[in-house]
């Protein structure tokens, strides 16, 4: 990772925890003038905090910590009593973060130890790996998908199938709205989609990443080419390369790999290909998922990758099989 990348983006995160905090601050001053008893409980709930403190700190007397801790909860109480009356605009006396596991600081702690929160590890991966692949996600959605663009006329000749473009992708839909659903569960597969330019390949991977990233899943996105040349980079210890990339790519909750086959396959590249695949499959840290794309067949992926790999792809994805007329035309 850039460590001038993650200082840019925690300079970030400071000004918006700064600014949910500031806006919070003036809310519950403008409440305090409306609502003056609020005003006057938290006014005694700090006294009692400071004045209580110092005497307990000073005398280590149980009982006086009991007292303290009877009073603090009556006005905690009468407090909650008084938000509740209200209402809703009392919710906005406290921050809102964009992140409230990390509360936009980047960081959270469990069980004592601190990690790098998914939001922050996200947008280190949009920054440095993902760039221009995974823009306006937010189009790109479930309910903007447009089933009316496939034809309802079966044609068994052109497509190898009785069934429409347009049923076939409705079963497509479902496997990927499962996939979604079901994403934490090691028996739920990955998913490999394969078949012609212009059928919704790419925009479905988006729907995918887009209602995983509501979930705080991080998803990184590579084309195999892209993916390959960098891992190639790294075990070459060529400059600029970092096996922080490599970390990601066998941590990173979903892999998206798209247009595999256009790398240009040689022995050392099948080697890697296979390892991200095989590795992210027997993850033991986390659930890793994995999505592939493809407008190679399955035929022309038996001709063109080892055994090691077809057979990964055959036991362990879903194959979503694409077919119909280019709709970026229609």
């Amino acid at each position: 990772m850039d460590r001038t990348t993650l200082k840019s983006v925690l300079i970030e995160y400071d000004k918006k925890r700064r600014h949910a905090q500031e806006i919070a601050e003036n809310y519950k001053k403008s409440l305090y003038q409306e609502f003056p008893v609020l005003a006057n409980i938290d006014e005694k709930i700090n006294s009692l905090a400071l004045s209580s403190m110092k005497e307990i700190a000073l005398n280590s007397d149980k009982q006086l910590l009991e007292e303290f801790h009877k009073q603090m909860a009556l006005l905690k109480s009468q407090k909650d009593q008084l938000l509740n009356s209200i209402g809703e605009k009392a919710t906005f006396i406290l921050p809102h973060y964009e992140c409230s596991n990390c509360e936009d600081t980047g960081y959270i702690t469990q069980d004592g130890k601190t990690q790098m929160c998914n939001c922050l590890k996200q947008k280190i991966y949009d920054i440095e790996y993902n760039k221009s692949n995974m823009n306006s996600l937010e189009k790109q959605n479930f309910k903007n998908f447009n089933m009316q663009l496939y034809s309802t006329e079966p044609n068994l000749e052109k497509y190898q199938s009785d069934i429409s473009p347009q049923e076939n992708m409705k079963l497509i839909l479902n496997i990927c709205q499962t996939f979604v659903k079901e994403f934490d569960k090691i028996e739920e597969k990955n998913l490999l989609f394969t078949g012609k330019t212009g059928l919704g390949k790419t925009f479905l991977s988006s729907c995918i990443a887009n209602e995983l990233l509501k979930q705080g899943k991080t998803i990184l996105y590579q084309t195999a080419s892209v993916m390959l040349d960098t891992i190639i980079d790294y075990r070459f210890g060529k400059v600029n390369s970092s096996k922080d990339i490599y970390d990601h790519l066998l941590n990173v909750d979903l892999l998206i790999i798209d247009d595999l086959g256009t790398e240009g396959t040689n022995q050392m590249k099948l080697v890697e290909l296979f390892n991200v695949i095989n590795s992210r499959l027997l993850n033991s840290k986390k659930v890793t998922k994995t999505i592939i794309s493809t407008n190679l067949s399955l035929q022309a992926l038996f001709e063109s990758y080892d055994e090691r790999i077809v057979s990964r792809l055959v036991g362990n994805y879903n194959i979503c099989y694409f077919f119909g007329e280019d709709i970026r035309f229609m």
